[in-house]
């Protein structure tokens, strides 16, 4: 029998975002539940048997400012696109990339393989049976993240 599907600390999170930006990034654990109403990034992640396993949702402010920094945008335009609402393409792009890394979090050893299905952009809707599960008082982690240089927002991870 294996193993559920294990929640990353958010040391491992710190880690992996660090990594990949190649800035320094600060997080907070007791962060705000991130609500996609709000404007968010969502990616969903299954299992082989497309059954949702997790979610990774990131707030419209900390989308943008990882994105710009992967992608070497300048930081102006990541508060730009926080000011304005609205997440350009490339940045989204850029932070759905991170998503994508971040399905290696969930892949412990003895657990279900994980994979990135899909990520829904901010102010696009999810899917019916998805929405409950985004607020809900399941295994998860809600972290507040500053990235050096850039700034930050609000990251939720949930493991159903």
């Amino acid at each position: 029998m294996s193993e559920a599907t294990p929640l990353p600390s958010a040391k491992d999170v710190r880690e992996l975002v660090e990594g990949l930006v190649g800035r320094d990034v600060a997080v907070e654990t007791g962060g705000a539940m991130v609500d996609p109403a709000a404007g968010a990034l969502v990616g969903v992640y299954v299992d082989r048997g497309l059954q949702l396993v997790a979610m990774v949702l990131l707030d419209l402010p900390l989308a943008a400012h990882i994105g710009a920094a992967l992608g070497l945008v300048p930081a102006r335009a990541a508060a730009e696109a926080t000011e304005l609402r609205e997440l350009p393409s490339a940045l989204a792009e850029n932070a759905g990339e991170v998503l994508n890394v971040t399905a290696s979090l969930f892949n412990a050893e003895g657990a279900p393989h994980v994979r990135l299905d899909r990520v829904y952009q901010p102010g696009e809707a999810l899917a019916s049976d998805l929405a409950p599960w985004v607020l809900a008082y399941v295994r998860r982690t809600d972290l507040t993240m500053q990235v050096a240089g850039y700034g930050g927002g609000s990251f939720s991870l949930l493991v159903v």
